[in-house]
């Protein structure tokens, strides 16, 4: 009987984590909830999660990660980047899969692709790249390299405690390494070679600003019902001076490029992106009969856009923001930072009607107009991405050293002297504080709740299918379906299912499913479970193919201008790819001995 209870519990949170009908955190609450009130866990046992060592390394991770960024790692990479513009788009691919390789080994991924973001879009305004060919690729990079090692990626975490859990062999922090580096080499040659070929070319407002913007601005005007300009085509409308230059024509929910918009008859309500100095758009207001600025979100209420003197910025709400599932209207954005919403960007489409009442997702785009203050208030608050350029962002440069010092200690003391990696990580995360590289309530923010409760609410779940004998009967149903004479069928196997349910979950919660079962497989078949446990840790990061899988493929999703379907032409490729070389390299690393 507990068995049919607990696999309707899974049922349900399998069609909750996929539907998104209530947040994710909500429903590891109610995973926790339903384990102890049904009695298949006590209730030490179904608050497990929370003291779990997966849990608290994870969230240790967060903070090293944090005083990392917050030192300014990156920026000492730069200037190598910048160099490298001249490479073209391939050269400048391999450069960044070298950065954000490496980096997501020893950090977190997500603030690695969020540091890495505007030094794109700085280095696309100087040369003739399109950012659209760059931030997929270095998303699935960051991906790859936090496959590297067992810290790279809360995944690898989870499923080496899971492991211990469940009476079979943990990892240690670099057991991963060995067909990771493969792993990351094949996967970065495949995207190098093939994204420049697949991915599409687009522009996102972002790229079309100037990379100095004190004397030229972006702003939008409104073509009135009773404009004489209805019906005449766009060039033969705007100045021939050279004085304004056209952005881009948004109609309804389209988002036209100027050159293609230039030739078309203009229409009531066309909304015109210009840029210029302010002289100029005031000119051009003035001489022009049935055009007015924008309107823009002032908290509850549209007014008029009354002034050009605030700049246009970017900004991508992030996956942990406290703005996710709140309207705009109820954000306070002008009353805390004097800040005007113009319009949300979602999945490649333009809103800029009836977005008060917008429930923000991640991966969201606000255009917004700002003056300095503002920008640096928001900046501060870490709830969105400002997409502008790096030399906007305050770093600790003097506390670099100290904080890299620090990590490197935790590395040797987990690889060399065998201190436990929860009691690594966690004493490194004091330092940092206790040095001031990160202040207490950075430390706070960086903390990723929802990755946090997903493992504090399915890691019961693993234990209970170990403790109720479900996993050992899906084990029997599994055995009798494989010939257990060719394990590397079963390996191959696992990787596939887990990178297919990593696509519409989410990676940890593949692992949680997966764990307890292939220990339990790797014990019934006689072998040893550590390949088959690393079928599913590279199958659980293989998110490629869709941009709600995998954190860092959302938060691309706005500055690149992407929409849904590109993930998928470069995702489906190199999925087929490593999903082979997984299948043919791990027993060479990990051979399927018997036990």
């Amino acid at each position: 009987m507990e068995i049919l209870i607990l696999a309707a519990i899974i049922a349900a949170a399998l069609a909750l984590f996929l539907t998104r009908l209530v947040p994710l955190e909500l429903t590891a609450l109610g995973i926790i909830a339903a384990l102890a009130l049904t009695g298949i866990l006590e209730p030490a046992e179904a608050l497990q999660g929370f003291s779990s060592p997966a849990t608290v390394t994870v969230a240790s991770m967060f903070v090293l990660s944090a005083a990392l960024t917050r030192t300014g790692m990156l920026d000492l990479l730069q200037p190598a980047l910048a160099r490298a513009r001249g490479l073209g788009p391939r050269g400048l691919l391999v450069a960044f899969a070298l950065v954000a390789g490496v980096a997501s080994a020893f950090m977190n991924n997500t603030p690695v692709v969020v540091l890495l973001i505007p030094i794109v879009l700085s280095l696309c305004r100087n040369s003739a790249i399109s950012p659209s060919r760059l931030f997929i690729p270095i998303s699935y990079f960051a991906i790859l390299g936090g496959t590297c090692t067992l810290i790279g990626t809360s995944t690898n975490i989870l499923i080496d405690d899971l492991s211990r859990k469940s009476g079979g062999p943990g990892f240690g922090l670099f057991d991963f390494t060995p067909f990771g580096v493969v792993y990351f080499a094949v996967g970065a040659i495949t995207i190098i070679a093939l994204a420049p070929l697949l991915l599409p070319e687009r522009t996102p407002l972002s790229a079309l600003m100037p990379a100095r913007r004190s004397a030229s601005f972006v702003t939008e005007v409104v073509i009135q019902a009773a404009s004489p300009w209805i019906g005449r085509r766009l060039e033969d409308s705007l100045p021939r001076n050279g004085e304004l230059q056209l952005l881009e024509l948004i109609r309804g929910e389209e988002i036209i490029p100027a050159v293609r918009a230039r030739a078309l008859p203009l229409a009531p309500d066309d909304a015109l992106i210009i840029q210029g100095s302010p002289n100029e758009i005031s000119r051009f207001l003035s001489s022009a009969a049935g055009v007015e600025l924008a309107s823009v979100v002032e908290d509850e209420q549209r007014v008029p856009m009354r002034t050009i003197q605030l700049r246009l910025i970017e900004a991508v709400v992030l996956p942990d923001s406290r703005f996710l599932g709140r309207p705009v209207m109820e954000l306070g954005l002008h009353r805390l930072y004097g800040v005007k919403v113009v319009a949300v960007q979602r999945g490649g489409r333009q809103h800029r009607y009836r977005i008060r009442r917008m429930k923000l997702m991640e991966g969201d785009v606000l255009l917004l107009q700002v003056d300095d203050r503002g920008a640096a208030a928001l900046r501060e608050g870490n709830d969105v991405l400002i997409v502008e350029g790096v030399e906007e962002t305050i770093h600790r440069h003097r506390r670099l050293p100290l904080a890299v010092a620090i990590m490197a200690c935790m590395v040797l003391a987990t690889a060399l002297l065998h201190v436990p990696l929860a009691v690594a990580a966690l004493s490194a995360a004091i330092l940092v504080l206790f040095t001031r590289c990160l202040r207490v309530d950075e430390a706070f923010r960086a903390l990723d709740t929802t990755t946090l409760m997903m493992l504090a609410g399915t890691i019961p779940l693993g234990i209970a299918m170990s403790k109720t004998g479900l996993a050992q009967a899906v084990v029997r149903a599994t055995v009798g379906l494989l010939d257990p004479s060719r394990p590397w069928l079963l390996l191959s196997v696992l990787y596939i299912v887990t990178a297919l349910l990593t696509e519409v979950l989410s990676n940890n919660a593949s692992a949680v499913l997966l764990t307890p079962i292939v220990v339990r497989l790797g014990a019934d078949l006689g072998v040893d479970p550590r390949p088959l446990l690393l079928a599913v840790a590279f199958g659980a990061s293989a998110s490629f193919n869709l941009p709600i899988g995998y954190q860092t493929n959302l938060i691309v999703m706005g500055p690149g201008g992407y929409r849904f379907s590109d993930y998928a032409r470069l995702g489906i490729p190199l999925s087929i790819v490593l999903w082979l070389t997984a299948t043919l390299v791990i027993p060479l690393f990990w051979p399927l001995r018997p036990l």
